[in-house]
């Protein structure tokens, strides 16, 4: 059973989490993990984040006239990650946490996205390279994703380098995502990390959530985002070297 300062905490850090994705576009998952792993075990934050992370993903991917074209071009790396996700889940690292390894982990992967999203560094993949490196990438992310419940390396990052236009990438990262907190769900559901306190939380997270996100959005018109990005990469980081920090000290 969660107590009422971990409940309030949890709605504060999703309307936060919202409100920075409504502004930069992305983060919800990846940020809310992060601070509530400060909090809870790293199973039980990614559980509580699973409902809106998997709602607002699928809101991502229908805003768009390019499901249709990305679904046929990217099912290798959405089986891949799919299958991957599951079966990184079946080994229980996330829900084991043996010496706080799966917090450290999600650390390492804040930092690691922090970092790329600062990189100057712009990839990018040949047509002819995207038959047999999707799934690699895939079966990568799913199980980085099994064992943080982050799913944003190395996929977004492989996406970006598709050469995809702004609006089909914003779709695709949208799909992608929809699919890796999919089996997410599936699978922490199967291993009992979804009681119902915490199934219910994460629905009732949906209201913080969206909130934030129509919030981020209004002030998304009224500053420079490119900045604010800065800002939230170089926090991912700060985060990140701060759960590694509490394992390795």
């Amino acid at each position: 059973m969660l107590d009422l300062s971990t409940i309030l905490a949890t709605l504060a850090i999703i309307l936060f989490a919202g409100t920075v994705k409504g502004v930069v576009g992305l983060g919800l998952p990846a940020l809310s993990i992060g601070l509530l792993g400060l909090i809870m075990p790293p199973a039980e934050a990614v559980a509580l984040v699973m409902v809106p992370a998997l709602v607002t993903n699928i809101w991502q991917m229908c805003a768009g006239p390019h499901l249709s074209a990305l679904t046929l071009r990217l099912w290798p790396l959405l089986l891949s990650g799919f299958l991957a996700t599951l079966v990184g889940l079946w080994t229980g690292f996330l829900a084991a946490d043996h010496g706080g390894a799966a917090s450290a982990a999600i650390g390492a992967v804040l930092v690691t996205y922090g970092a790329l999203g600062l990189s100057p560094l712009r990839l990018s993949v040949p047509p002819r390279r995207e038959p047999w490196l999707a799934p690699v990438m895939g079966a990568v992310s799913g199980l980085v994703a099994s064992f943080t419940g982050i799913v944003m390396v190395p996929a977004v990052p492989y996406m970006e380098a598709l050469g995809l236009r702004r609006d089909e990438l914003v779709q695709a990262v949208g799909l992608f995502f929809t699919v890796s907190s999919a089996a997410l769900l599936l699978g922490l559901a199967q291993a009992g990390v979804m009681g119902t306190s915490v199934a219910a939380l994460s629905v009732a997270s949906l209201v913080p959530a969206v909130a934030g996100m129509a919030a981020g959005q209004w002030v998304r018109r009224r500053i420079r985002p490119d900045a604010f990005r800065v800002v939230f990469f170089l926090g991912l980081i700060g985060l990140g070297i701060h759960l590694l920090a509490r394992v390795v000290l």
